[in-house]
């Protein structure tokens, strides 16, 4: 039997516009199908990854939800403050590592700058810097890893979280500046974009008692006066699994809730996987519509090229030879659309990521999985079952036939 495929080159060769019609009409289908589940999947890593550092926390009584948000993924929003005394009830309770507050407030040239101890930057003492030292007075400063200043330089504050510089300029708290001594190793968290200063720095900058009596310059707990400023939330590193949830269940009540935030988590990836499986159905059936619309262009395609069939079967080919001829010719179509789909698939779910990754500061690894290829090798194989169609109505027509076409 002669080698159809020297024909079915032939053949995109004098369509290419049609058949790059075809392929990218195809690859735009599986790349909404590829390119959702790797990023929803690339969300859920890089959340999780972001959130391993809080074991637990405690907020105002409100939204858990918004409360995860703001301490971990440092999203600008209002939450009530937790009262200083559960600060200071903290610093009694027994299987604490730590409880470190974060106080939001402050920025600079849009990093925000968020107030903590030498705790909660050391993470107890188990994380070193990846430059310099942590503070050790109220104006020295902890970076980033993606914060665009030096070690040594200075600053000063804005209050707030403005959109523009010169509105920034324009609320700085004067006569008050910090210099930066450290910086944190980078770790794919909003906190790489971040400044960590002493709690106290922001309490006293916004009048608020430090803790500490007049004249003690020591940063952090232990606390020495009852009077503390209040907290956005406060970060517990519970010594065991056991510590953790009896903390969370004393903190539950009253004016205050305490969170995994990994529940949370769980909460918002039920919303996800919804919406994946929302936009999964609707890539299948644009999938399913697009390989029904390319059969109908076949077919009339089919119609255009009835003599060229007839011709070569008068020459001597088999019926064989014209199946195949027009089968491979849809196959080839439908699995160089299926590919192209899962590039771009792969591409767009990249950039969004790093769209993500520059608005928000967190880094979402995108990688294909088995399931995108699976995806795509399904609708090859459905497209190569299909094309079957075409191939067996020409396979079925007399040489007559197909020459008065």
């Amino acid at each position: 039997m002669i080698n159809p495929i020297p024909l079915v080159l032939a053949d995109l060769r004098r369509s290419r516009a049609g058949a790059a019609a075809v392929v990218a009409l195809i690859g735009v289908a599986v790349a909404l199908g590829v390119g959702g589940t790797a990023e929803e999947r690339a969300l859920r890593a890089g959340t999780a990854r972001a959130a391993e550092a809080f074991d637990l926390v405690v907020g105002a009584r409100g939204s858990p939800a918004q409360l995860v948000l703001s301490a971990v993924y440092l999203q600008p929003t209002l939450l009530d403050l937790v009262p200083g005394q559960v600060l200071k009830r903290l610093e009694q309770e027994p299987g604490i590592a730590y409880a470190a507050p974060l106080v939001f407030g402050d920025a600079h040239r849009g990093f925000p700058v968020v107030g903590s101890t030498v705790d909660f930057v050391t993470r107890g003492g188990g994380r070193a810097l990846a430059e310099g030292r942590v503070f050790e007075s109220e104006r020295e400063v902890v970076l980033g890893a993606d914060v665009s200043l030096a070690i040594g330089a200075s600053f000063t504050p804005a209050h707030g979280r403005p959109a523009r510089h010169d509105e920034e300029d324009a609320r700085l708290h004067t006569g008050f500046s910090y210099v930066a001594v450290g910086r944190l190793a980078r770790s794919g968290s909003p906190w790489d974009r971040a400044i960590i200063a002493p709690v106290e720095a922001l309490w006293r900058l916004h009048a608020r008692p430090t803790g500490h009596a007049e004249g003690v310059l020591r940063l952090g707990p232990p606390w020495d006066d009852d009077r503390l400023g209040g907290a956005s939330a406060i970060i517990i590193k519970p010594r065991s699994v056991a510590d953790a949830y009896r903390l969370r269940a004393r903190y539950r009540d009253g004016a205050t809730m305490a969170v995994f935030p990994a529940e949370v988590l769980f909460e918002m990836y039920a919303v996800l996987g919804d919406a994946r499986d929302l936009l999964w159905l609707v890539a299948l059936a644009t999938q399913a519509l697009v390989v029904g619309a390319v059969l109908l262009a076949v077919f009339a395609s089919l119609s255009q090229r009835r003599r060229q069939l007839g011709v070569l079967r008068a020459l001597g080919a088999s019926r064989r030879y014209v199946f195949l001829a027009v089968w491979l010719h849809v196959s080839v179509l439908v699995a160089l659309g299926a590919g192209l789909g899962v590039l771009l698939g792969w591409g767009g779910a990249r950039a969004l990521s790093a769209v993500l990754d520059a608005r928000m500061g967190m880094s979402l690894p995108v990688a294909l999985s088995w399931t995108e290829i699976g995806m795509a090798a399904a609708l090859a194989a459905v497209g190569a079952v299909l094309a079957a169609i075409p191939s067996w109505h020409c396979y079925r027509q007399p040489v007559s036939s197909l020459l008065r076409g």
